[in-house]
């Protein structure tokens, strides 16, 4: 039964009193919605509506000091600390880079550990991610059973993204990243940095841009950051990949009109499949939209 302690990532920590309102006024997420049994997808953004930093947002509970903690990419919570701190003020926050006490672990097809092991929450962008676990750093090897290259793949194959390794930070917006499908983004909450940006691509479906899950074939995948493209026509750009699958950002546009003519998309050279997952719920590049 597959874990995998994942060592990419880093955690940050926001306590105090005003720690909820804080991050509330700053990130995607509602920070109603999550709690110490469920942990919610965020993101900072500009003002201009990109992404800075994705994270997983974790609440502790009350009896263990309460705040939050982000779990991001590891070489970016230094930055994201400094972010958050240079939007402290005067409110009542603590803002910690934990990355070298804490370590993250995710794991699927086996039961979760027991919160006493740590702050413990189903992956909240997708069920079949499994779970997600915030742990003391000489506690990861106990429940890592396998390489974090299998959750690597297991994550691609699901059609996830994650910021650093899919897209740019500073670059993307939260559609692009599919933030809007995987629960990222609350639309009905308060004001935050970038919101009025998001809501409109949000009511005018303007996301013309998107992630999207690739089959390539004969097993290879092509090193992230090449172009995709159809013809003579620059598509986008290749993300992670690992057994075959990989994730591309393209124009779906562009690659709907490809489609339609009969070419191939190619990503790094090699023709590539665009494969729906279940649970994207926007027009997708081949079909019809059958979709609410």
């Amino acid at each position: 039964m597959p874990s995998a302690h994942l060592p990419d990532r880093g955690v940050v920590r926001v306590t105090g009193e005003d720690a909820k309102s804080f991050l509330d006024n700053l990130v995607t997420c509602d920070l109603e919605r999550v709690s110490p049994q469920r942990a919610r997808l965020g993101a900072l953004l500009t003002p201009q509506g990109k992404i800075l930093f994705d994270f997983i947002v974790f609440a502790a509970p009350a009896e263990i000091g309460g705040g939050y903690y982000l779990d991001v990419l590891k070489v970016f919570a230094p930055d994201l600390a400094k972010r958050l701190t240079f939007y402290k003020l005067r409110a009542k926050v603590t803002i910690e880079d934990l990355s070298d006490a804490l370590a993250v672990v995710a794991g699927w097809d086996m039961p979760a550990p027991t919160d006493e092991a740590g702050l413990v929450s189903e992956d909240p962008r997708l069920p079949d991610l499994g779970w997600r676990a915030l742990l003391a750093a000489g506690d990861a090897a106990e429940f890592a059973t396998v390489p974090a290259e299998d959750y690597q793949a297991h994550r691609i194959a699901l059609g996830v993204p994650e910021g650093g390794r899919d897209f740019l930070f500073g670059d993307a917006f939260p559609h692009e990243a599919l933030m809007d499908q995987l629960h990222g983004v609350d639309f009905d909450k308060g004001c935050y940095i970038g919101q009025e940006v998001v809501s409109r691509m949000q009511h005018r479906g303007t996301a013309r841009t998107r992630i999207l899950p690739a089959l390539y074939e004969g097993g290879f995948v092509a090193e992230a950051g090449v172009e995709v493209t159809a013809g003579e026509k620059n598509l986008g750009k290749t993300g992670s990949g690992a057994r075959g699958r990989g994730l591309v950002m393209i124009r779906l546009d562009r690659a709907a009109d490809a489609l339609s003519a009969g070419e191939t998309i190619r990503a790094g050279g090699i023709p590539v499949t665009l494969e729906r997952p279940s649970w994207i719920r926007f027009p997708f590049p081949g079909e019809a939209d059958t979709r609410v």
